[in-house]
């Protein structure tokens, strides 16, 4: 359960993050909107080394899956925009792969 918390604030922070530059550069918002993606971007990179893994590869590996679902979540609660039945599958997908990542039984 506690993976799934910091990945979940993980993904709030990168996704977050990108957006505030994407409101700076794209939209023409002051450059503190460059800041505060900073910040969040920052905060995203430490929350991913709180993580129990051996392998920054393999949290990073399933972290993906988890992004791509939070993505389409932020699309539809800040962005207004829904998501279609393919990107549904899509992130269904990726997420059933971070779970085999995540949980698979692993000898070593």
């Amino acid at each position: 359960m506690r993976t799934i918390i910091f990945y979940a604030l993980a993904a709030a922070c990168e996704i977050g993050g990108c957006y505030a530059f994407w409101r700076w550069l794209k939209m023409g918002r002051s450059a503190i909107w460059a800041l505060a993606g900073l910040a969040a971007l920052a905060l995203f990179a430490w929350l991913l080394t709180r993580v129990d893994s051996p392998a920054a590869g393999r949290t990073f590996a399933a972290y993906g899956g988890l992004y791509i679902a939070a993505s389409l979540v932020w699309m539809r609660v800040v962005e207004g925009l829904r998501p279609d039945r393919w990107d549904l599958a899509g992130a269904s997908v990726c997420l059933v792969g971070a779970a085999i990542i995540l949980w698979a039984p692993r000898t070593a």
